[in-house]
């Protein structure tokens, strides 16, 4: 018979051996830590920041600024109005934000210059179908908005057309540049607030073909 030594003692003594009919003892179980309890995911902070953003861009094309309450941004971005001043500070910071086409333009104009007709179509086109919304449109609903809207009118003419003015070379960039954008928006009028059906049931890809030289065309010198 084996023997086993114990660690304590050095003495060697006998390995209990079950007797007949009898089973040996289980084996102890294997200890295991605990298992931490699941935390709930926090939400991202730049997505809350987006999501107060678009609730207030899509208040702010429905209803007057003095209108607009800050627990209505709240409750369209599904979150506590106590969150949209952490992040914004007051209704003024918010809006100030709101009426700027600042970043909007980023995006808008981001393409070289013989590749930016399309670009500016394709973007207006896949901000209504990707994205529920071209934040450039909003300046089609500035005549809501009092002395906000004369805000919002001199926004996107610094912001948008003064810049795209900027890039261009040759005689009238100005007024080339007033005249492609406003072609974009005729554009993003009829296809995301008229809901123009033919247009809409047409590929942006096709779309962008026919309509993009309209665009070029103001851009070329």
């Amino acid at each position: 018979m084996s023997t086993v030594t114990t660690p304590h003692s050095g003495l060697t003594a006998s390995p209990t051996v079950p007797g007949p009919g009898e089973r040996p003892a289980p084996a102890a179980a294997p200890h295991r830590e605990p298992e931490a309890a699941p935390t709930a995911p926090r939400r991202d902070a730049e997505a809350s920041k987006a999501e107060i953003l678009r609730a207030a861009r899509y208040l702010l094309a429905r209803h007057a600024h003095a209108d607009i309450t800050l627990k209505a941004v709240a409750d369209r971005a599904g979150v506590s109005a106590p969150l949209v001043l952490k992040y914004f500070g007051n209704k003024d910071a918010l809006f100030a934000r709101v009426m700027s086409f600042e970043s909007d333009a980023d995006a808008l104009l981001d393409a070289p210059l013989e590749e930016l007709g399309r670009h500016m179509v394709r973007h207006l086109l896949e901000g209504q179908t990707q994205r529920g919304a071209d934040p450039v449109l909003r300046i089609v609903f500035a005549p809501l908005q009092g002395e906000q809207g004369e805000i919002l009118r001199a926004n996107f003419r610094a912001q948008i057309s003064d810049r795209l003015a900027g890039r261009l070379s040759g005689a009238d960039a100005g007024l080339r540049a007033e005249l492609a954008v406003s072609t974009l928006l005729g554009l993003g009028v009829m296809y995301g607030i008229a809901r123009g059906p033919n247009l809409r049931a047409t590929t942006i890809d096709d779309i962008v073909d026919r309509y993009a030289p309209a665009v070029q065309a103001q851009l070329a010198p």
